[in-house]
């Protein structure tokens, strides 16, 4: 069995439900752990009775150190400071054998178990960022993403498990200073500084986009296929990340400050879109009533007529899409 766990609130729960959706429908042996960090998130989670899921409030989780810290931290940066310790508390507490932390932005196409059985002997799996060099920030944000981390329950694992909570717990904040950034940038020493440690080779693993403008993609059915248009490589599509997306006014959403083209629309986001959808539906029938999202404003929509016809006619005013416009 795969072991995941992730983080959320409830303004990320239609997100994090969508992610697991799809590990549903990728992975016939799986469980996740879900640290639900709002009480809303919690009960809304624990009414949708998630087959291979746990659910785990707050009130479980934090103990007093990590209160303490919460009073110093930002939302956010708390969320970041609790990466390690949220895997920590899944293999003491029920005893796994491993561990992935995944952030609750993905979406899986195709069974994760392969980008698992890379590790091998070692005990630490990580993902880089593979940045498109136009949009590269190795330097402030890392080479390496905390989006799918994964741990083996044993000495060299939980070394370097320990090490990492320790760096959150007394540096993680949404700055760049003195060489760290978050809980991020702690992982660019790993490959030195440990000798236990697989960087992910699979480039199926960590699409984003921020890279995404290097492949070029095909799709059948719910199989996506990528090729590396540098070097022909072709590869499945194991998850993509889909960092910075938010949810709009007038059923839009913003896709971040990255390229992106109308083939990456049809075939990258129009899935998740959709699996959000889908996630609204699945909360309505449950009679889950509350909100699970942001909804961002866009910017002067409502006083320039321009904007207006090129959101609502054209479809989109920069990277702010009307949702149909991609899912039609």
């Amino acid at each position: 069995m795969l072991n995941f766990c992730t983080l959320f609130n409830s303004l990320y729960l239609t997100r994090g439900v969508a992610m697991y959706n799809s590990l549903e429908a990728t992975c016939p042996d799986f469980h996740l752990y879900i640290f639900a960090f709002d009480d809303q998130a919690c009960q809304t989670l624990q009414t949708l009775r998630l087959s291979k899921a746990t659910i785990i409030p707050l009130s479980s989780f934090e103990d007093e150190r990590l209160l303490q810290i919460k009073e110093t931290r930002t939302p956010g940066e708390y969320c970041w400071t609790c990466t390690p310790a949220t895997i920590e508390y899944c293999l003491d507490t029920y005893q796994l054998p491993s561990c992935t932390y995944i952030d609750a932005d993905l979406l899986f196409y195709k069974n994760p178990a392969v980008l698992l059985e890379e590790m091998g002997q070692q005990s630490v799996l990580i993902t880089e960022h593979r940045y498109t060099p136009e949009y590269d920030q190795a330097a402030t944000s890392g080479k390496y993403c905390v989006q799918f981390v994964a741990f083996k329950n044993n000495a060299a694992g939980r070394k370097v498990l320990t090490d990492w909570k320790e760096d959150c717990f007394e540096w993680c904040y949404a700055r760049f200073e003195d060489g760290k950034f978050g809980d991020q940038k702690y992982l660019d020493s790993w490959t030195t500084r440990y000798d236990c440690i697989h960087e992910l080779n699979h480039t199926g693993g960590g699409v984003a986009p921020w890279n995404v403008q290097q492949y070029s993609f095909t799709a059948d059915k719910n199989m996506v296929t990528g090729i590396e248009t540098s070097s022909g490589k072709q590869f499945d599509l194991i998850f993509y990340h889909y960092h910075d997306y938010k949810y709009c006014i007038a059923n839009g959403c913003f896709l971040g400050h990255y390229r992106l083209t109308e083939h990456n629309l049809k075939i990258v986001y129009k899935p998740y879109i959709l699996a959000l959808e889908k996630v609204a539906a699945q909360l309505q029938n449950a009679g889950c009533n509350g909100t699970f999202h942001e909804l961002q404003d866009i910017h002067r929509l409502r006083k320039s007529l321009r904007r207006m016809y090129k959101f609502y006619i054209r479809g989109h005013i920069g990277n702010h899409y009307r949702r149909s416009y991609i899912t039609r």
